[in-house]
């Protein structure tokens, strides 16, 4: 199977752009919260908006399904990894509140958009037991070029400011958005996507989680290192560090995620990931210790793997007709919670700073519960 894969030209495509989105991204996400703070001095609450505005562009996912009626679907995840390269490298050149507004916002757009594009193109090209390991392959292979940038961004500090950081991030990741514009990875025997938007009943799970997984990932994307940041004074080198780690695990840990879902199903993968991740929040919330917070941070980002199985869950239960437009429906209702919460936490985190992760305790168990009403991969056979 893996031979098959490497030969599939959107296999190719795919892991090019998602090898650029995702390193530039990882780049700005580990040098945003030491430039935030250092070099433009703000504090948590604005924090919190920007976070919130980073995640517009999510919640806008859903006029991807009209851009599709004018631009081929692999042509918009070139597009939008072009505009992760320039937010990205422009982020540097304006040290304000205001500046890290825009340019948070233009990378964002970039971001999400591929994001929702890859999904959808990897659901559409890939078999029902080929899905879960490409999406693996994605998670290592990033993982790898993340712990480059990791590296890249630990040796550079000592000689260059963040600012040229960003600007070499960004460029890179522009470069090979170009090099992407001049492909062609198409096979003309996929199925047809319904256009425009589909909102269907029998879809209502996979709204409902997607929806409690934005609120789960904003508690770590957000606060989780804006803590370390803040109270354990984490450098660049600590953050730097500290996502090495994260990657050098997903790079071994992603392939047996996508072996836990075609051997076991989503249901008891997801139903172990949140029920491990009510523990995690609580701990964030309670133990007032430096290493214990990146050791559960780490364990944070490991499960962070196992949501590929929502998506999962839906190649094997919907319309393959459906798959475009409803992953990016299920993009925006994902990211409903994730423009809401870095705001509101970031007012509760000005009142105690433990609040944000008690609450995301609560989302972990909320989404535990809706889990069990997955079909198990038994009752997906007999259908």
């Amino acid at each position: 199977m893996n031979k098959d894969l490497k030969r599939n030209l959107m296999y190719q495509y795919l892991m090019l752009l998602v090898i650029a989105a995702t390193a530039g991204h990882q780049g700005w996400r580990t040098l945003f919260n030491n430039f935030a703070v250092d070099d433009v001095g703000i504090n948590g609450f604005q924090v919190g908006v920007i976070q919130s505005v980073r995640e517009i562009p999510g919640f806008l996912a859903l006029f991807v399904v009209y851009l599709l009626l004018v631009i081929k679907e692999h042509r918009l995840s070139t597009i939008a990894v072009l505009f992760v390269g320039i937010g990205v490298a422009l982020t540097g050149f304006f040290p304000s509140f205001w500046g890290l507004i825009f340019t948070t916002l233009l990378m964002s757009v970039g971001f999400h958009y591929f994001e929702t594009t890859n999904k959808s193109l990897t659901l559409q090209y890939f078999s029902l037991n080929q899905s879960p390991i490409v999406f693996a392959k994605q998670k290592s292979w990033t993982a790898m070029a993340n712990i480059g940038m990791g590296a890249l961004i630990f040796i550079g500090a000592q000689f260059i400011s963040v600012q040229t950081s960003f600007v070499f991030i960004g460029s890179a990741v522009f470069c090979v958005g170009i090099i992407a514009f001049f492909l062609n990875p198409v096979e003309k025997d996929i199925p047809l996507q319904n256009k425009g938007m589909v909102l269907r009943k029998k879809y209502w799970l996979f709204y409902v989680l997607n929806f409690l997984s934005g609120a789960r990932r904003q508690v770590f994307v957000v606060f989780a290192v804006f803590m370390m940041v803040e109270k354990y004074h984490y450098t660049v080198k600590d953050i730097a560090i500290l996502f090495v780690i994260n990657n050098i695990i997903t790079y071994f840990i992603s392939p047996y995620i996508a072996k836990g879902i075609n051997r076991l199903g989503e249901r008891k993968m997801l139903s172990m990931e949140y029920f491990s991740l009510i523990f995690v929040f609580l701990g964030y919330a309670w133990i007032d210790n430096a290493w214990i917070v990146a050791a559960l941070y780490i364990i944070d980002h490991i499960f962070f793997g196992f949501s590929m199985g929502i998506n999962t869950y839906f190649q094997k239960t919907g319309d393959s007709k459906d798959i475009a437009p409803s992953m990016a429906v299920g993009f925006t209702i994902n990211h409903i919670s994730a423009v809401v919460i870095p705001v509101l936490g970031g007012l509760l985190w000005m009142i105690d700073k433990q609040i944000p992760f008690i609450a995301g305790s609560f989302v972990s168990i909320i989404s535990l519960g809706f889990v069990q009403l997955m079909k198990t991969k038994k009752q997906l056979i007999k259908e």
